[in-house]
């Protein structure tokens, strides 16, 4: 792929009916889920993109046998028979890349304390810049011993692994959701009943109950209050090795949605519902709030453009699609205000600040906060964006080049991260 992508204007209204490949978020918890089990696992539905080969490989590398069947290359989806390892972790050391994968470094780094042995765990520039000190803290209280390598609280990480006896932890909830989601899938396999408390507000809770639904799919049930500030797990219980489907990726569904706001059009998503393991869904409630019309049938949710308005929306659940509907607030009739989202500062990239970079160069009026920022419509016009290697900007500001001519999008090919067809995708979208 070139070094830029000039995106072409959509010359109608998109009509089209879209299925994005499988969810990385889901992908990843059912690997690792797998990966523990009691025997072997067919994960159909798979994502294919760097994240998913970031955790494919690691768990390679942990000792864990996970083979490829009926690879769908074009789709971004494969079948994965995943050996489980009655929840030991068979390698004695291993040195762990994990480029830029969130899920992928967190989840490893908690399992790897269920091992016998010495674990590395490293990843891009970026990624040692992203906190993960909290998940080490609550791990050593667990018993483990797990250290930033630098003693700044972020990767590289070292574990000097003698299996986790369990106990009581307390982690805090307001910087990633994914510290929280790799301490629940470890606990099972700990030497005895875990604790979990929560402090503080819980940040992304859909992606929480995500990672409780695979890990109940798979035999194991946590208890856990309401409000997600406990959870309790019998240690040690097995996971059970089964059959899994994974759904499509709601957050890559996002865009085709979006595609629709801002064009007028009308786009139908399949394999996703109202009833979707994944929060983002929700994100056609702020499509709605903002005029557009949405239906949800049993296996589809379809988005048909209205005349687009501003809205003030807390998105803490679902800031993963907070790029989509920034770029969509750009042909909204007064400003949109996004609030409840400090945490994807810790994202890819500065997620606030690189919007409100990109977004002024388009011609928007941003006003930047700590926990989100306001957008007001300008004269638009057309600019190259910087991507930041973060694959939401680059999928995000796609959308915004439907409507603006001379948009071109920076290190297109780094969609590779979780999406690898999506401008081949977008492109047929716009062509039905």
């Amino acid at each position: 792929m070139s070094d830029s992508l000039e995106i072409q204007i959509a010359d109608r209204p998109i009509s089209a009916r879209v299925r994005p490949p499988g969810s990385k978020s889901i992908t990843n918890r059912a690997l690792v889920c797998a990966a523990l089990a009691d025997g072997t696992s067919t994960l159909t539905g798979a994502l294919d993109s760097e994240d998913t080969r970031m955790m494919i490989d690691g768990l390679g590398q942990l000792g864990i046998e996970i083979e490829r069947r009926g690879a769908k290359p074009q789709a971004g989806e494969d079948t994965l028979i995943v050996h489980g390892t009655h929840g030991r972790i068979p390698a004695l050391e291993a040195d762990l890349f994990c480029a830029n994968s969130g899920t992928t470094m967190r989840f490893l780094t908690a399992l790897a304390t269920l091992g016998h042995g010495a674990f590395r765990l490293d990843g891009v520039p970026r990624m040692r810049e992203r906190p993960i000190g909290e998940l080490l803290g609550a791990l050593n209280q667990l018993g483990a011993h797990a250290a930033s390598e630098n003693g700044d609280g972020c990767p590289p990480v070292v574990v000097h692994a003698n299996g986790l006896p369990g106990g009581t932890a307390t982690v805090r909830g307001d910087i990633s959701s994914q510290f929280l989601s790799g301490l629940l899938m470890a606990a099972p396999c700990a030497s005895a009943p875990v604790e979990l408390q929560i402090a503080g507000p819980l940040v992304s809770q859909p992606y929480v109950r995500m990672t409780l639904a695979v890990m109940r799919s798979f035999g194991v049930d946590v208890e856990a209050n309401e409000r997600l500030e406990l959870f309790r797990i019998s240690s040690p219980t097995p996971y059970h090795a089964r059959v899994f489907a994974i759904e499509p990726d709601a957050s890559a569904a996002s865009y085709f949605w979006a595609a629709a706001a801002v064009t007028g059009g009308n786009v139908t998503v399949e394999g996703l519902s109202a009833d979707s393991l994944q929060g983002d869904v929700a994100f056609v409630d702020c499509l709605a709030q903002m005029g557009c019309e949405v239906r949800r049938d049993a296996d589809t949710i379809s988005v048909v453009g209205r005349p687009l308005r501003g809205i003030d929306v807390d998105m803490n659940a679902i800031s993963d699609t907070v790029q989509t509907l920034a770029v969509v607030a750009l042909f909204a009739d007064g400003a949109t205000t996004i609030r409840n989202v400090a945490h994807i500062r810790h994202k890819e990239t500065d997620r606030i600040a690189a919007l409100a970079t990109e977004l002024r160069k388009l011609g928007a009026d941003v006003l930047e906060r700590d926990d989100g920022l306001t957008i007001r419509p300008g004269r638009l016009q057309g600019a190259t964006i910087d991507t930041y290697n973060d694959h939401r900007m680059a999928m995000s500001f796609a959308i915004a080049g439907l409507r603006i001519a001379g948009l071109r999008i920076s290190n297109p090919a780094c969609v590779e991260k979780t999406y690898p067809a999506f401008f081949d995708d977008l492109i047929a979208a716009t062509q039905h």
